[in-house]
């Protein structure tokens, strides 16, 4: 904890609801904050209370528009670090350009180590997000990365499963096996993998299914939908080798292009996702089941406050929280501050 005692939790304009239910989760309210716009263009801040040396927390998903936001949070952090915080975290829920991790083919830049240094250099002392697109990706930071999991929340959502004979956790393709073996484990249920081949960028076509799903409930996790290409090809493949049902869980709702219409017309009964990118009503069929990540957010910043392990959080997602404004006024009555 630093010798103030004093946090504060603020955001940019990508996820205010999220930011306000986490800060709504420790007993605080949201940092008086005004990003805009001069009319230029170009992004003005406004921070209208005092945050020297404050443990500063700033909420802000990476997702569309993604280079407004990202240019929103770089400008927030300068702000922060030019008005003596002591400590600042950038808490991003969903982190953009992770997928341009490598580099596939001649002359192409790996976007994501670019964004992991402007972060950096703007000011961030620590990163906490969920589900980075590969794990390795904490590598590409200077700084601590604390990569919470969507899975943990997940599994709370589907842990009524765990009871049923007839379960199998899918894998959408090689790359979510051991986010969907840990969900499985945890039901003790097998797993199944559909091999696919992606002939071009954002389209993907079915190759295989390894492993038995005739007339089981199937569930497919994943850690983020984007034209949904993947996860409906695969909602059809198990259908058409005799699952019973078809369940999703994935962390992240991009949802870009025609993925609302491909979910529409997948045989899909329920999809369940996590807000780390908000939904508009548009976009939010009946089969979707929206679930928080506010409570797990909250929990990881209140460990990082205090300077308390997170590595329970990588597995099990809490369920309540006690305020953390309580627990400090509490403190403070019984050492007399």
């Amino acid at each position: 904890m630093n010798q103030h005692g004093c946090i504060k939790i603020l955001c940019g304009n990508a996820t205010p609801e999220l930011a306000a239910e986490i800060a709504g989760h420790l007993g605080l309210s949201l940092a008086a904050c005004k990003v805009g716009r001069f009319s230029d263009g170009e992004i003005s801040i406004d921070i209208s209370e005092s945050v020297r040396g404050c443990d500063v927390y700033v909420v802000q998903s990476l997702c569309h528009p993604v280079n407004e936001n990202l240019m929103e949070l770089l400008v927030i952090l300068d702000a922060l670090r030019r008005a003596s915080a002591e400590r600042v975290t950038v808490v991003i829920p969903y982190f953009g350009y992770a997928r341009q991790d490598r580099k596939s083919k001649a002359r192409e830049p790996i976007t994501a180590k670019l964004v992991a240094n402007l972060i950096t250099t703007a000011g961030a002392d620590r990163v906490l997000t969920m589900d980075l697109h590969t794990a390795q990706l904490q590598g590409f930071f200077d700084i601590p990365v604390d990569n919470l999991q969507g899975g943990a929340v997940l599994y709370n959502y589907y842990s009524y499963l765990a009871d049923e004979d007839d379960v199998c956790v899918v894998c959408p393709d090689l790359g979510s096996v051991t986010r969907a073996r840990k969900i499985a484990e945890r039901l003790n249920a097998p797993i199944a993998i559909v091999d696919k081949r992606r002939p071009r960028a954002n389209e993907s076509e079915i190759m295989n299914l390894i492993g038995e799903v005739n007339g089981k409930t199937c569930l497919l996790i994943d850690d983020l939908i984007d034209t949904a290409g993947t996860i409906c090809h695969a909602a059809q493949a198990l259908k058409d080798r005799g699952a019973k049902k078809v369940l999703v869980g994935a962390t992240h709702p991009v949802l870009s292009g025609p993925a609302v219409e491909n979910i529409r017309k997948a045989p899909i009964d329920e999809m369940v996702l996590l807000n780390t990118i908000p939904m508009p009503e548009s976009k939010i069929l009946p089969n979707m089941r929206i679930v928080s990540v506010a409570m797990i957010f909250a929990e990881a910043i209140e460990r990082i406050y205090r300077q308390q392990p997170l590595s329970s959080l990588f597995t099990d997602a809490p369920t309540t929280i006690e305020p953390l404004a309580v627990q400090e006024r509490m403190h403070n009555l019984g050492t007399g501050v």
